[in-house]
């Protein structure tokens, strides 16, 4: 039972997470004008941040329960209105380092979400059952991952030519903040207890 509820929880974190990504690298290098390196090394504060939380997360779990997926989840939403807020009133001028600060808090906000949840998607699945397992887990994100590519993608390049980038990137953002609230309030439904 648990399990349907992490996969449930993985469909929209995975649909903003691909969505995020692929808008995030346009809006970069064709919106701000940044080189491949310059796009990339933006990251590298979201990475660090991932890291660290999937550290932390084992022990959290061990005192919070469940609820650090949830702290995560909303964490995760904090730095996307970081990152929305940074992109509308930095627009000019706005380099890789300015990111930094909302993506270094999303990446903290995932780093303790995603890992956990996977922890509990795969704690109830039978040992002798664990390949289908890890494999059913693996073909939801990335199935849900490609959605979100499309959707979010879809609509920010769809809005675009008519609003300009910074004005698609905002809504395509607020409609992943909405997709960041699915996930915190289907977190609620997760068991209490993390094995």
């Amino acid at each position: 039972m648990y399990k349907r509820q992490g996969l449930t929880l993985i469909a929209p974190f995975s649909i903003g997470w691909g969505g995020f990504m692929f808008v995030l690298a346009v809006a970069l290098q064709e919106g701000l004008r940044l080189g491949p390196m310059e796009a990339g090394l933006a990251l590298v504060p979201m990475c660090a941040t991932f890291l660290a939380g999937s550290l932390a997360g084992p022990r959290l779990v061990a005192r919070f329960e469940r609820r650090v997926v949830t702290a995560g989840a909303v964490i995760q939403g904090v730095g996307l209105a970081v990152v929305a807020a940074t992109f509308w009133f930095g627009w000019d001028g706005l380099g890789a380092l300015g990111l930094a600060p909302g993506l270094a808090v999303q990446g903290l906000g995932q780093g303790l979400l995603m890992p956990v949840t996977m922890r509990l998607v795969l704690s109830e699945v039978p040992v002798d059952r664990a390949g289908v397992g890890g494999g059913v887990l693996v073909t939801t994100q990335q199935a849900f991952m490609a959605l979100g590519v499309a959707t979010l993608g879809s609509l920010f390049l769809s809005l675009t030519p008519s609003g300009g980038m910074r004005e698609a990137l905002e809504i395509t953002l607020g409609v992943q903040l909405v997709v960041v609230v699915a996930t915190v309030l289907l977190s609620l439904r997760l068991p209490r207890s993390v094995r």
